[in-house]
């Protein structure tokens, strides 16, 4: 059975790692968050579960309102993959332990296995805070960058942090 909400915040508190969340409905858009974030400070960002056909896998963690250049991700030079495209709600379930509208960073807790690739959005990490659900979409949990990539290096993952403003 994947972690859930509890266990996630169980593990924050073993690795130091000071978070807040904000309860809400359940969102399924960027643009539902929009309407309801009220007085959520920070960097509010989306993530998108990728894989190509020789299945490697990629969590792409990013500013909201960025779009993802598929094609030109899967040809920058710091990412060896092939073309991209999304992963069913199955596999998701299976690999991440998670539902699809509640990707996330944080759900590497749940992740046993190492074909996967953590990217970054360099322009999310100079907010001083970024925004998430933990693991589930009826809440949003505020974290420093630096905690971020704590909890990452937590489970063994080296992110790579790209600047999708020049992936060419």
């Amino acid at each position: 059975m994947p972690a859930g909400e509890t266990k996630l915040f169980n593990l924050f508190d073993e690795i130091n790692i000071k978070t807040t969340t904000y309860r809400h409905p359940r969102l399924h858009t960027v643009e539902e968050s929009r309407k309801l974030r009220g007085e959520i400070l920070g960097e509010h960002c989306k993530s998108l579960f990728l894989k190509d056909k020789k299945d490697n896998y990629l969590l792409v963690v990013m500013s909201e309102d960025r779009a993802l250049d598929m094609k030109a991700l899967f040809k920058s030079q710091q990412i060896n993959v092939g073309r991209l495209s999304f992963v069913s709600a199955d596999k998701m379930f299976d690999m991440l332990g998670i539902k699809p509208g509640a990707v996330t960073p944080f759900c590497l807790i749940n992740v046993k296995h190492s074909n996967l690739k953590i990217i970054l959005d360099k322009q999310m990490m100079e907010h001083d805070i970024v925004n998430y659900h933990p693991l589930h979409n009826e809440a949003t949990t505020s974290i420093k960058p630096k905690d971020l990539l704590k909890f990452i290096h937590h489970f063994n993952f080296n992110p790579t942090i790209i600047d999708f403003d020049n992936l060419g």
